[in-house]
């Protein structure tokens, strides 16, 4: 499977979050596998750990964070991210990211 797939106009990619992380960071890739790791301080309550989420991924990737979407499992630790539209340089950008343990 390939870690970012192109929808459209937008760009799409899996996170494995976990939420109450002490901090907000995005990982890296999970070697072997096609997912993102982010931990967020936020908890999982009332939306508050995915809209953290999508602010640090905006931060860390220039977007605005009205592009960036949770398009599945809102309420699972395993997300599917849309970002629309994505410029072409996004996924050299998530490409760059680079891989944690």
């Amino acid at each position: 499977m390939a870690r970012l797939r192109n929808r459209g106009d937008g760009l799409s990619f899996q996170v494995r979050l976990t939420p109450r992380g002490g901090r907000d960071a995005v990982e890296g890739w999970i070697a072997g596998s096609d997912l993102l790791k982010a931990r967020v301080a936020a908890i999982p309550e009332d939306g508050k750990a995915n809209a953290a989420l999508i602010a640090l991924l905006a931060k860390t990737l220039g977007v605005a964070k009205s592009t960036i979407r949770i398009a599945n499992g809102e309420t699972a630790r395993v997300k599917t991210i849309l970002i629309e539209p994505a410029a072409p340089s996004l996924g050299a950008r998530l490409e760059a990211i680079g891989e944690c343990g």
